[in-house]
């Protein structure tokens, strides 16, 4: 099953997005599709493989939404993001200076034309009807197009209902002009102020959903542009970033960044690596020790290794990780965009309810209402054209212009942009922070979370245990050799202790014959040289494989001294070789982290798989109480527990290791250790990177206050437009004279998204 992102262009509201959604749907082959309106982009799976994607591009660009495939090149996505960036506020900016100058001069024909202002020509109808001719034509004319081809492939949206509003008035004032005896309303001035406010409206919107994405863009900076490499000779010669290849050397100076990922080979520095972290202390770094791409160095020039390039780099993988956000829709989202799908119907409905109850029934409601003195919103004394309802003299024309205020105050853009736009400025202040969430839903899943359970080594300790001492053998070496030979094909930190303690000791390593891996309790096999089958594990797994234990072995083990200690036994056959005590440093950031928990009234229970000394000796250090943890723990049945505590709590898990996945999959939120190992974190749905804890609390919160803001924006979203769609149909004329013209509706529709994208970025 292969993944796939477009770029699509033509996306304005919610309703476009349920269209390319239908559309996506529709199509044979594809499945999980999840549409965004504010990265205006598409993801879907392939499920066949003879599915042509260029016949979905065809379809989509043929129902107005031009697409591509999504460059995943992170060269190119870094030399085309400036580029693009500014070709596309050189867009906005021609078309907001346009929409200012029609403004102006609208403005100024109304001050003529109140004889504030002594200028014939802008005083003229046939000026007007020229100002709105040139709107409709040139900054009016895509708006137009797009939305009557939406209407007419049955799918409207926000253009189409700016078409039909701004065509309308621009048609009644046209036959108004030409045949006076109509009776129409004659009002030029209102395509020009609508048109006029969209454009203002939709500028600033942009330049704020700009904002809300701005981490990616942050990320990409990141990445310098040249990189000074060693020659054949030793010399130093710049080249591009995008030219560098696994294993040149390369230098870096103070100051600089680091173009790939890398291994110091000569020199050490401070090296700040917030971007990867979210922690601003920089770190020390030494020979023999990995730098990823984009971290800043301080102080010392270095020498390093190039591993990684491109796409394959930790910074790509992160900008990747956080793009892939949008491609999951929390629940909240899909239910907004299923309605804001359908509501551009409703609003066609309702507009022409407006006409016709306006023409036919409310002549026989109130028969005087026209004649009348009433106090209107918007008041004018012009005498060649009017401001909605100012001068309406006769039911058609008050008709006319509600239904158009109908359909220009509707506001689906804000339905659209009401979830996205909070996902995607939580996503980027929790990735500066070290939090990477996996999607939208993670977010809204996390927002959830009551019950917190912590694995032990790896999470709440460094993972990286050492070797405190061995017991009940004769010769240390030995013992030590035969568990490191067994042990070096295995990714478990206790493995990785043994092998580096035997390589300190510079002893030579056995062979490996055969090996069998048991998740949670041991390893055994056979060594070339050695004869017979080895095991090495926990002790109760040792002697149910028949390792003979007697009393004195266990009286070692139970000694007070080694009760805090882990406890590896090796046998060879069912004899007992002896036993290796490991130790492990508790992270520096666990104390606090599990107490900050406890303050935001989260349960915690730690399931571990070590001896129950060893882990109530941690717990009392976190301060966690015996009935609170459990130990002695297989990966089934910390499965197990987790699936119990689910049916009555919603479950995170932290875990960093390969006997963790199990448990990460099944919690309702999986959260992995960012320094644990690759497939826990493949498997997660949030991973905190670096070495702290410290982001956990930060990214609970953040998850409860996104869901806050993304309910105060569907909120604004739906209260907005049930009370100003009957405000615009006239609902307060009767009794109150009060009316809004188009402009004001457009004005006040533009104001509606802005303030949901507003609200999105105040998200702290």
């Amino acid at each position: 099953m292969e993944s796939i992102q477009l770029s699509i262009k033509g996306m304005k509201c919610g309703g476009c997005v349920s269209t390319v959604e239908k559309i996506l749907n529709n199509s044979d082959g594809i499945e999980n599709v999840s549409v965004n309106l504010l990265t205006e982009s598409a993801y879907f799976e392939i499920t066949q493989n003879h599915i042509k994607i260029e016949t979905v591009l065809k379809n989509l660009k043929e129902n107005g939404f031009p697409s591509k495939i999504y460059i995943n090149d992170f060269s190119k996505k870094i030399n085309k993001t400036e580029l693009e960036k500014k070709k596309k506020w050189n867009n906005q900016w021609k078309k907001l200076t346009f929409a200012l100058l029609l403004l102006l001069f609208s403005g100024l024909g109304h001050l003529a034309e109140g004889r504030y202002i002594n200028s014939p020509i802008l005083g003229n109808i046939f000026f007007h009807a020229s100002l709105a001719t040139l709107a409709l034509l040139f900054p009016g004319r895509v708006i137009i197009i797009n939305g009557f081809k939406s209407f007419i492939k049955n799918r409207p949206d926000m253009d189409s209902l700016v078409a039909l509003g701004v065509t309308s008035s621009y048609t009644t004032s046209l036959l108004s002009l030409i045949f006076p005896a109509t009776g129409f309303p004659c009002f030029f001035n209102e395509p020009v102020m609508l048109l006029g406010f969209i454009l203002i409206g939709r500028f600033l919107e942009e330049r704020a959903r700009y904002q809300t994405g701005s981490s990616i863009g942050e990320l990409l900076d990141l990445q310098p542009e040249m990189a000074n490499i060693y020659t054949e000779d030793n010399q130093i010669k710049s080249i591009r970033v995008n030219t560098l290849r696994p294993d040149q050397e390369i230098q870096v100076l103070a100051g600089d960044r680091v173009p790939a990922d890398c291994i110091v080979i000569q020199g050490n520095s401070y090296v700040d690596v917030s971007h990867i972290t979210g922690e601003s202390k920089p770190i020390e770094i030494k020979e023999g020790e990995n730098l990823s791409s984009g971290s800043l160095n301080l102080n010392s020039t270095l020498r390093l290794k190039v591993q990684k390039v491109g796409g394959d780099s930790s910074l790509a993988k992160l900008v990747n990780l956080i793009e892939s956000v949008n491609a999951r829709k929390p629940r909240i989202q899909r239910i907004a965009d299923e309605i804001a799908g359908k509501f551009t119907y409703f609003v066609l409905i309702f507009a022409t309810l407006t006409f016709f109850f306006w023409w036919m029934c409310a002549r026989k409601i109130w028969p005087d209402l026209l004649s009348h003195n009433h106090q209107f919103f918007t008041h004018s004394n012009h005498t060649l054209h009017s401001s909605l309802g100012s001068n309406a003299d006769n039911f058609l024309s008050l008709a006319i212009q509600l239904s158009i205020a109908v359909l220009v105050i509707a506001c689906p853009c804000a339905l659209g942009l009401a979830t996205p736009t909070v996902i995607t400025v939580a996503s980027g202040k929790a990735a500066k922070k070290g939090v990477l969430f996996k999607g939208g839903d993670k977010i809204e899943m996390a927002s959830k979370i009551n019950h917190i359970i912590f694995d032990k080594t790896g999470t709440l300790t460094k993972g990286k245990p050492f070797i405190v001492g061995y017991k009940y053998n004769y010769d240390n070496s030995f013992l030590l050799r035969i568990a490191a030979s067994l042990e070096k094909e295995s990714r478990h930190p206790i493995a990785n202790a043994l092998i580096q303690e035997a390589k300190k000791q510079n002893l030579s390593l056995f062979p490996i014959k055969k090996i069998f891996t048991y998740s949670g309790r041991g390893i055994s096999g056979e060594l070339e040289s050695i004869d017979g089958l080895i095991n090495i594990g926990n002790i109760e797994w040792l002697l149910s494989k028949g390792t003979i234990i007697d009393s004195d072995a266990k009286k070692v083990i139970e000694n007070e001294e080694t009760k805090t200690n882990t406890i590896i036994g090796v046998s060879i056959k069912d004899k007992l070789l002896g036993f290796i005590f490991l130790g492990d440093l508790l992270r520096d950031d666990s104390i606090k982290t599990v107490q900050n928990l406890r303050e935001n009234k989260f349960k915690i229970n730690i399931l571990s798989g070590d001896r129950k000394q060893t882990v109530l000796a941690l717990a009392k250090k976190i301060g966690c109480k015996e009935t609170e943890v459990k130990w002695d723990l297989l990966p089934e049945m910390k499965l197990k527990t987790i699936e119990n505590l689910k049916i009555n709590s919603k479950v995170a898990m932290i875990g960093d290791g390969i006997n963790d996945v199990p448990a990460l999959a099944c919690s309702d939120l999986g959260i992995a250790v960012g320094s644990g190992t690759q497939i826990a974190k493949a498997n997660a749905d949030v991973v905190l990177m670096g070495d702290q804890l410290n982001g956990l609390p930060y990214a609970l919160n953040l998850a409860k206050k996104t869901i806050r803001k993304i309910k105060q924006n569907l909120t604004w979203a739906f209260g907005y437009n049930l009370l100003a769609i009957p405000l615009a149909a006239g609902i307060l004329f009767p009794k109150y004279g009060i009316l809004l013209t188009p402009s004001l509706a457009a004005l006040l529709m533009a104001v509606s998204s802005i303030t949901v994208v507003i609200n999105a970025l105040s998200l702290d």
